[in-house]
């Protein structure tokens, strides 16, 4: 039998800033945004960690409930209501970007037996924006997913809200902590998705006459694929309600 996967979810507060000290104001407003206004900014945290095994017989689960969020709890307290770059000395020489703090929350898990094998770790800033870390990622890459939202009418309906999250893999970045510049992603995302479709009839945009939620997911990707620079493209996954997903992945 093939393992089974579990996901816990869990929040938490803490505020942080990107900025490089060596660097001078120009140069970090110009690569980090208002990401680098003093003195931080705050998120809401959402943790997702998912572990994997064998169900075991005496109990039917894969890992004791009680006993993954008691961990969770204890990893996170070290965190909660902290600001990351002053009170955490795991970001002492490198940016507290959520991809970074991805791979601290894992060592720090991965070392609990009690949890049993980590699979996946997911952390959310917002609802717009998160970093996933897996058990097959080196130390230094991970996937960044960014939603962007525009409406549009699909041919025989009324238009509609599409939520379309866009994941990118790569090395994360020594100097900026990221995998790529989402200043970068947001520009490219308006210049060639948002201004294309957004209040737009799809038939006309796409110059077809029926226009599927497969067709739009690709042409999406198609107009990303090779226009991603920083890290490499794996996932489009396009959500026109809340009972319907359209995806293409590398």
């Amino acid at each position: 039998m093939p393992p089974v996967l579990l996901t816990k979810r869990i929040e938490f507060a803490a505020s942080h800033r990107y900025i490089r000290p060596e660097w001078d104001e120009a140069k970090n407003r110009a690569m980090f945004g208002r990401c680098y206004n003093p003195p931080a900014h705050g998120h809401n945290y959402l943790l997702e960690l998912t572990v994997s095994g064998k169900i075991d017989p005496t109990n039917g689960m894969v890992v004791n409930l009680f006993d993954l969020k008691r961990v969770l709890l204890e990893v996170i307290e070290e965190f909660d209501h902290k600001n990351l770059n002053l009170d955490m000395p795991y970001f002492k020489d490198q940016i507290p970007t959520s991809e970074n703090f991805s791979h601290v929350l894992w060592e720090k898990l991965a070392v609990q037996r009690d949890i049993g094998a980590l699979h996946t770790l997911r952390l959310c800033e917002d609802e717009d924006l998160y970093a996933e870390v897996t058990g097959g990622d080196s130390p230094n890459s991970a996937t960044i997913t960014k939603r962007y939202s525009f409406n549009a009418v699909q041919p025989g309906h009324q238009g509609r809200e599409w939520d379309c999250f866009v994941s990118v893999r790569g090395m994360i970045d020594r100097m900026t902590g990221m995998v790529t510049d989402i200043g970068a992603l947001d520009q490219l995302i308006q210049e060639r998705v948002i201004a294309k479709f957004d209040h737009k009839d799809l038939s006309t945009a796409l110059s077809r006459r029926f226009v599927t939620g497969e067709v739009l997911a690709q042409d999406i990707w198609q107009e990303l694929v090779q226009r991603i620079t920083q890290g490499t493209l794996t996932n489009i996954r396009l959500v026109p309600s809340r009972d319907l997903t359209y995806e293409v992945s590398a």
